[in-house]
């Protein structure tokens, strides 16, 4: 199934934050809501300005009471040590059996971002030269789905040696930890600013836009996809959503100025569209249809009432105008965003022994 004019189905993800909530349960009944709308995914812990309970430990919690829809944790390395990250996201990857996918810890992590990616063992000019380990947590090279390691565990001889130093970590030691089901877990950059655009062109899976206007993002895409060829990577494997926050509470109040008819309008917290389901449906299709975008993030203003208008409404309307998929054709976030599974470095693929 595709979409009209040759583009294909976009991608709509949603937060699914709620402030001052710490109770995991509460973010199951979200998350299941946003699956019964096909999303691609939900994030949680967007934003370190607020307090909230720890987002890996919740979405684990949330992954054996969804089938589907991918789960991306916002996490920091500037936090947390690098290794760990990857280990523990890698875990949420095996727990919801190829859901995974994880999203920097914003602003401050854009000049730690190139040392994140580069832990996988190799040092910085391979893995700049190669352009590989960088997608997600994977940390691992036990084979998974599909590969076939040389020479059994980890190797040819073995688990292989990790001795890597860079300018905010180092990992010495072999690695033992069995390579994710996705291979890497989805890596989702906010790329609004131009040092994450760059991360991001070289390393993400998602890239976010915090824009206002489709020809802005249209501008942005294209700059991020031709960064994204110059450093050696095929365009079509970076999805860039535009994010939004959507308060759907004021109706259809798409003539007034600064809400669905007038566009998003720009806000401290990033742009807003204030309107109604109808609204934000026209809106994204508009985007999508003229290649301004692949898809939404969405943050929704109150979560309980404006994710179930979201899925409810907005969904329901795009489906119906053969824009957004009514089922999920596959079981991991990388099918969903129509990304194929990287290999593995010390894998062999097919027959050979």
């Amino acid at each position: 199934m595709t979409a009209p004019h040759g583009r294909g189905l976009l991608h709509l993800a949603a937060a699914v934050d709620q402030r001052g909530s710490f109770d995991a349960a509460a973010y199951v009944e979200p998350a299941q809501l946003a699956e019964r709308g096909a999303l691609d995914f939900v994030t949680l812990g967007g934003a370190f300005a607020h307090p909230g309970p720890d987002a890996l430990g919740v979405l684990a919690r949330v992954a054996p009471a969804t089938r589907r829809i991918g789960l991306v944790p916002t996490v920091s390395g500037t936090r947390t040590e690098s290794c760990h990250v990857h280990e523990a996201v890698a875990t949420l990857d095996w727990i919801s059996r190829g859901r995974a996918g994880w999203q920097s810890g914003g602003p401050t992590d854009e000049d730690e971002g190139e040392a994140e990616y580069e832990y996988e063992g190799e040092d910085e000019a391979r893995f700049r030269a190669e352009g590989e380990g960088g997608n997600g947590a994977g940390t691992g090279t036990r084979a998974g789905a599909g590969d076939r390691v040389t020479g059994g565990f980890g190797g040819r001889d073995g688990p292989h040696r990790v001795d890597f130093r860079g300018s905010t970590f180092s990992v010495t030691g072999p690695s033992i930890e069995p390579r994710p089901p996705q291979g890497h877990p989805v890596r989702v950059v906010d790329a609004t600013g131009s040092s994450a655009r760059r991360t991001a062109a070289r390393y993400a899976d998602v890239a976010l836009l915090r824009v206002t206007g489709p020809a802005q993002a249209r501008a942005l895409r294209a700059e991020l996809r031709d960064a994204a060829a110059e450093s050696g990577r095929a365009p079509d494997t970076l999805r860039v959503l535009g994010a939004l926050t959507v308060d759907l509470g004021d109706g259809e109040r798409a003539a007034e100025p600064g809400h669905g008819g007038g566009g998003p309008r720009h806000t401290p917290q990033g742009p807003l569209y204030r309107g109604g389901p109808v609204g934000l449906a026209e809106l994204i299709a508009v985007w999508h249809e003229s290649g301004a975008v692949d898809g939404f993030h969405l943050t929704p203003v109150e979560p309980r009432r404006d994710l179930e208008r979201l899925v409810n409404g907005t969904v329901g309307l795009l489906q119906h105008r053969g824009l957004f998929r009514t089922f999920y054709p596959g079981s991991t976030l990388r099918e969903h965003l129509r990304l194929a599974r990287p290999a593995g470095r010390y894998a062999v693929t097919g027959g050979a022994s």
